[in-house]
């Protein structure tokens, strides 16, 4: 029995888990009302602890535990212990640091959609509303695209990591003072650096948030007009908005609402980046066409983007992280359900904030008490009342 123990508080921690995920799935009204907000707080706590120091708490924590368990393997295998019992002790700990993950931040994956919090209307759209969505963030992308300086090869010049991160929690400010989506109040303490951040560049990634020390960290080597942007959606996270959708439109809000040209540039970029990528899918014609019409500093951008993009990941790694990726999401949420794309988010966004919809033009009808004032005139009566 005793070489079952592991395995035993292995399968109750997770049963504890996939209890706790049952129950968001079922009371998901009351996980929105109660458990952001709690969790927020709790991360705020984490947060200043682990702010105090440069490097990653996380990532220290990982590598003593890798230590730790290749120090204990070699142990069992010169004691000649039971190498089953080992392995059952070390899924134990990797299952209750899962129960602690989804008790103190995965039950945010059933609270409510971000466009519940932001009263936004959340409607089918036609392609021609994606049209003329993508027309719209280009047009505020290459507005915003020649006001930042250049470098000899024409890309845009933006301010070093650590100023950037000072200016993230700027436009949350905003639209929880502002705007009063409390959605967005909480912690605002700068992201941190990923070290090294080659090797997270190789595997594709550009940001991490770990809710178990209250850490978000943003890759240093993407471009620089990502970079705002990145932050503010790994701020986001932290703020408890969990589906990666809902975060990235979160970060656009941030960045459009924040006073910083390099920051409103990157939502937008990013915006247009997510509709053109949309349309291209159902239509290149009429994609290429809208990116013909983009400003020549915007084009750069891009093109710096879309190289790095494509140019330093390793596409084995990629594959795998995303990979862990997918299962992470489906096993947190306990669906396999699609999440929305963020164009939907951003083209029904445009619909409600900048489509003005023409009111139909009514017919006067002197005998229509809603249009006329009658009143004080003697056998004055609507046309349908006569006779």
């Amino acid at each position: 029995m005793k070489y079952w123990r592991g395995y035993l508080t292995a399968a109750i921690f997770a049963a504890f888990s996939w209890a706790m995920m049952q129950f968001g799935e079922k009371y998901q009204m009351l996980v929105g009302m109660v458990y952001p907000y709690v969790t927020k707080t709790f991360q705020g706590v984490l947060t200043q602890w682990t702010s105090g120091v440069d490097f990653l708490v996380w990532q220290t924590v990982i590598l003593v535990f890798f230590v730790l368990v290749i120090a204990s393997l070699i142990l069992y295998l010169v004691w000649k212990g039971n190498i089953i019992q080992w392995l059952g002790w070390v899924l134990a700990v990797v299952s209750i640091v899962f129960c602690l993950h989804t008790g103190v931040y995965g039950l945010n994956y059933y609270s409510d959609p971000i466009t519940q919090d932001l009263r936004i209307e959340q409607t089918d759209y036609i392609r021609s509303e994606l049209e003329a969505a993508t027309v719209y963030y280009r047009d505020k992308a290459g507005e915003l695209a020649v006001q930042l300086p250049r470098d000899e090869k024409g890309g845009a010049v933006f301010s070093d990591f650590d100023k950037l991160a000072e200016q993230t929690g700027n436009g949350f400010r905003h639209l929880v003072i502002e705007k009063s989506f409390s959605i967005f109040g909480g912690d605002y303490t700068p992201v941190k650096k990923l070290s090294p951040s080659g090797k997270y560049t190789a595997f594709g990634i550009t940001g991490i948030t770990v809710p178990l020390t209250g850490e978000s960290a943003v890759n240093p080597d993407i471009p620089g007009v990502a970079l705002p942007f990145t932050m503010a959606r790994e701020m986001a996270h932290r703020l408890c908005i969990a589906r990666q959708e809902d975060a990235k439109f979160a970060a656009f809000l941030a960045c459009e609402a924040n006073e910083s040209v390099e920051y409103r540039y990157s939502g937008y970029f990013m915006a247009y980046q997510a509709c053109y990528n949309a349309l291209h899918s159902v239509d290149p014609v009429s994609a290429e066409k809208i990116n013909e019409g983009c400003a020549k500093e915007l084009t750069w951008d891009l093109n710096i983007y879309n190289q790095f993009a494509s140019g330093k990941k390793n596409d084995t790694a990629t594959r795998l992280v995303d990979t862990a990726t997918d299962a992470y999401h489906k096993t947190s949420t306990g669906s396999d359900r699609p999440e929305v794309m963020l164009c939907d988010l951003l083209v029904n966004w445009h619909l409600n904030q900048y489509v003005v919809e023409e009111e139909p033009e009514v017919k006067f009808d002197p005998y229509d008490e809603t249009q006329v004032d009658l009143t004080g005139i003697v056998n004055a009566k609507p046309a349908a009342a006569e006779g």
